[in-house]
């Protein structure tokens, strides 16, 4: 099943993200998480994890927000490096680097958010 993220919940989730609305962005991927399967299912998973990391953060949550970063990199890290027409790459190593920032216990880490497509 190849993900459109062009229309409907996927495309809303995304337009979410994007605004840093990050719960709504987790709430309209979950649905079509659910109907999933294989490694699309496995790739929303981390997509909603990292979602929901960075709804976290910006309650003042750290350490739930390096929780979730990390079980979705070991997801995201599962997947080729060419995914369902997405490159992978950029999104690990933004979460890395976010990962890092976090580690050394940065205040307010200037990071941009990881850019999903």
């Amino acid at each position: 099943m190849k993900l459109d993220w062009s229309h409907g919940e996927l495309a809303a989730g995304l337009l979410c993200y994007q605004k840093e609305e990050f719960f709504l962005a987790h709430e309209h991927w979950e649905g079509v998480w659910l109907r999933c399967a294989g490694p699309e299912k496995s790739f929303l998973q981390a997509i909603i994890q990292i979602a929901a990391a960075f709804h976290h953060l910006q309650r003042g949550n750290r350490l739930g927000t390096e929780s979730l970063l990390r079980a979705a990199l070991l997801r995201l890290d599962l997947l080729p490096s060419d995914f369902d027409g997405l490159s992978l790459n950029p999104l690990r190593q933004s979460v890395r680097a976010w990962l890092h920032a976090l580690g050394r216990q940065d205040q307010s880490p200037t990071l941009p958010y990881p850019e999903i497509i």
